[in-house]
């Protein structure tokens, strides 16, 4: 199954794939008005530890904590993909402490976001890897 995957060396830390994923999971056609003069709430966070920066997203384990921890069973894993059903969360958080990545977050609306490789919204593609500028996150299998 393809990733997403970070090659920290090429990562400029432009947060431009925050952005594109904000977009690309916002519902709306012009990315203007999905993002100007609103919280982001992307499904990839860019981190910095020194001079290293580097994208947090998903990993789609094949032994997924975070389905394992959901009391709601909203999170389910379909061909390798990790999804959650944001009508059946309940906003417990459990998953956020189970993930030893960090990459579940709460949305705008308080239930829990994750990559879920632009399965939904895109052309096979996912739009972090679309946008960036340096080839730093790629989608392969590996």
């Amino acid at each position: 199954m393809k990733k997403i995957y970070v090659n920290e060396q090429w990562c400029l830390a432009c947060h431009l794939c925050e952005y594109y994923c904000a977009y690309a999971n916002s519902g709306l056609s012009d990315m203007v008005q999905a993002l100007k003069d609103k919280p982001l709430h992307p499904r990839i966070q860019v981190e910095q530890r020194g001079t290293v920066s580097f994208a947090v997203n998903c990993r789609h384990c094949s032994e997924p904590l975070c389905l394992k921890s959901c009391i709601a069973g909203a999170i389910t894993e379909k061909d390798g993909l990790i999804v959650i059903d944001q009508d059946k969360c309940v906003g417990c958080y459990s998953c956020i402490m189970a993930c030893p990545y960090g990459a579940l977050m709460p949305s705008e609306s308080g239930v829990m976001q994750k990559c879920e490789l632009c399965a939904t919204n895109s052309h096979g593609l996912p739009v972090c890897v679309q946008g960036c500028p340096n080839q730093a996150i790629v989608y392969e299998e590996r």
